[in-house]
């Protein structure tokens, strides 16, 4: 069963979201937080598989609680869902350790399908977001040993396009389980912990073609 801990300080949202999210046979949610300290408070005493937390909060914002989580409970996979489709607060929101960005006004299936989604390891960015990301011509200091192989670049390209691991599997025409190794290498060569990061880390150091 997927335990979902909800963070968000209207009602209403905590409402729909419970609700759809009963209506899935392996999922409950577990706890609701109207914002940081409440969470904080609840924390120690509850085990969710994944949080799902608003940005505009009192307090400490979603950014910054997704930075205070992911340090005290790295396990616990995080998906930003605010109604800002905004490239300054979803590049902060990945940097800081979430696991997916999702726009509130999202359809039902897709909010299920991204809990599932990055409870099986994976990250969810919205396609909107993954079009700005590699229009962007930013740039940042590379770490000193981020060289990839050519098959992990082809790796590498494969998850820009949004291919899951079964999808870049049948591709390149390789196992899963090798994709998952070329995948884990590219997370230590770049130093990040999720594919969304490293995606964003690929586009700031030119190493992806910009479209």
């Amino acid at each position: 069963m997927i335990q979902v801990l909800l963070v968000d300080d209207h009602a209403i949202l905590r409402d729909g979201l419970r609700t759809l999210i009963a209506q899935e046979d392996d999922m409950e949610v577990t706890g609701e937080a109207t914002g940081s300290e409440q969470l904080m408070d609840m924390l120690p005493n509850t085990n969710p598989d994944i949080i799902m937390m608003d940005i505009n909060m009192p307090h400490m914002n979603g950014i910054e609680l997704t930075k205070w989580v992911k340090s005290k409970y790295p396990a616990i996979k995080i998906i930003v869902l605010t109604m800002y489709n905004n490239d300054e607060y979803f590049m902060a929101a990945i940097r800081e350790g979430a696991d997916g960005y999702l726009l509130k006004d999202s359809p039902s299936k897709d909010v299920i399908g991204a809990i599932r989604t990055v409870i099986d390891g994976e990250s969810v960015i919205p396609p909107t977001m993954t079009k700005k990301l590699l229009s962007m011509h930013q740039h940042e200091n590379q770490t000193e040993d981020n060289s990839l192989t050519p098959r992990e670049m082809e790796v590498l390209l494969a998850l820009v396009e949004g291919l899951s691991n079964k999808e870049i599997a049948s591709k390149l025409y390789i196992s899963d389980k090798t994709v998952k190794i070329h995948v884990s290498n590219i997370f230590k060569k770049f130093d990040v912990k999720s594919r969304s990061q490293a995606i964003i880390f690929a586009v700031q150091n030119n190493l992806v073609p910009l479209r």
